[in-house]
C-alpha cells in the first residue's frame, strides 16, 4: 500500500514530507497482513498528523483476487484514518490522471513524471504505489485550497 505526505510550500505549490509503502509478508493469513497494513497506518498517522487525506476508489477489474485485495486494504485505510478523525476524499483514478496530466487515460510514466515535477524530485518515486499515492496526496492538497478560497469568497 503506497502513502505520500505533502504540504503547503507557502507558495501555492506543495513539497514532499514523505512517502513510502506498506508491506506484507505474503505468506501471512490476510487477517494478520491487515492488521499490519492498519498498525502501520496508525503510526503514519501519528507521525504526520494529515489534515486530510485522499483515497482511489475502487474500480473494478477483471481479476476479482486483485480486486478484493485491494478493496480489504482499502477499507483497512478508510477505518484508520476515520479513527484518527481525519477528513477523507476518494478520486477516481481518471480524475487523478486528469489532474496531473491534462489526459484522463495517461499512462504510468505520464502519471510518475509529472508528479516527479511538480514536487520538484530528481528521480520518480519508488516504489510506483507511492508514485500513485502522492498523485492522489498532490490532487488532495490541490482540492483542499480550492475548497479553502471558496470558503473564504462565501
Amino acid at each position: 500500500m503506497g502513502w505520500g505526505v505533502v504540504e503547503d510550500d507557502g507558495a501555492g505549490g506543495q513539497q514532499l514530507v514523505a512517502y513510502g509503502a506498506l508491506t506484507t509478508p505474503k505468506t501471512l493469513p490476510l487477517a494478520q497482513r491487515l492488521q499490519l497494513l492498519y498498525n502501520g497506518l496508525e503510526t503514519l498517522i501519528a507521525l504526520y498528523k494529515p489534515d486530510s487525506a485522499g483515497i482511489e476508489e475502487l474500480f473494478f477489474s477483471k481479476n476479482v483476487t486483485t480486486a478484493l485485495a485491494v478493496a480489504h486494504a482499502r477499507g483497512v485505510a478508510m477505518l484508520a484514518l476515520a479513527n484518527a478523525d481525519v477528513p477523507l476524499e476518494e478520486y477516481r483514478p481518471m480524475a487523478v490522471k486528469q489532474a496531473m496530466t491534462g489526459y484522463g487515460h495517461a499512462d504510468k510514466h505520464q502519471m510518475q513524471e509529472m508528479v516527479r515535477l511538480q514536487l520538484g524530485l530528481d528521480t520518480i518515486p519508488k516504489p510506483d504505489d507511492a508514485a500513485d499515492a502522492l498523485a492522489i496526496a498532490l490532487c488532495q492538497a490541490h482540492s483542499a485550497v480550492v475548497r479553502s478560497r471558496y470558503q473564504e469568497s462565501s
